[in-house]
């Protein structure tokens, strides 16, 4: 009789899919199980736990290894709570700086989209403005041939010149 679950079973118990429990083991975030008779890999409740411990922390955004940090903390009894919370408010720190640069982005688009008359005309301030910042790139890159007068070149443009130009 087999001891544990196949992978299966364990994915299904711990919500994490059979593909991410082989990359788990891969990375070495968890141990390779030992295998049955016929070469099965086989999980026990602890490798269970852990996968649904690591399922919960990337749920909350973690990053793989913060999430291998935060097992070692766990497994280590004599750990100090001070490090795992020192660990979680940096996490807090860098989604904080995410949702900041996120808000900027929705808070960008939408007056994007407001300046958009949105009818049949092709302007387009929406694509006027992203052509207008991928050309402050180049120009910055200029040394490597690129455009450097910031125009932007007549098969990009959508006025009556652009024909004219060309």
């Amino acid at each position: 009789m087999s001891i544990g679950k196949n992978i299966g079973e364990a994915a299904q118990a711990s919500g994490v899919t059979a593909k991410m429990i082989r990359h788990y083991e891969s990375i070495g975030l968890l141990a390779p199980p030992p295998r049955s008779e016929g070469g099965y890999r086989r999980y026990d409740e602890r490798a269970v736990h852990t996968l649904r411990f690591v399922r919960r922390a990337r749920n909350l955004g973690f990053s793989l290894d913060e999430i291998r940090g935060l097992l070692s903390l766990w497994h280590d009894r004599a750990r100090a709570s001070a490090d795992v919370k020192a660990l979680t408010l940096r996490h807090v720190a860098d989604l904080e700086q995410r949702i900041a640069e996120l808000a900027a982005m929705r808070d960008t688009l939408r007056q994007l989209a407001e300046a958009c008359s949105g009818d049949a005309r092709p302007d387009c301030p929406i694509l006027a403005d992203m052509a207008q910042a991928g050309f402050g790139l180049a120009a910055e890159e200029s040394d490597a041939g690129g455009n450097s007068d910031g125009a932007v070149p007549a098969c990009h443009r959508h006025d009556e010149d652009s024909t004219a130009a060309s």
